[in-house]
């Protein structure tokens, strides 16, 4: 599945297992999770995907970016 680079903004490939994310253009080769930080740490309009993959959130928040560093 074709997906936008969060380095090079041209297309990368998401694999169909979803294990992994490759750019030819770049060079980009990450897991998937590791894609999803990266954008939720880059872009703005997307740092609110990282509640998802919390845990039951009722009456709790996601935290912040900080609380999701390793």
């Amino acid at each position: 599945m074709k997906i936008k680079c969060p380095k090079c903004k041209e297309h990368a490939e998401l694999a169909p297992d979803f294990s992994y994310v490759e750019c030819k253009k770049c060079g980009l080769d990450m897991s998937y999770g590791e894609y999803v930080r990266f954008v939720a740490h880059n872009e703005a309009q997307y740092s609110d995907i990282l509640g998802d993959y919390t845990g039951a959130t009722e009456g709790e928040t996601a935290g912040t970016l900080d609380d999701w560093e390793d």
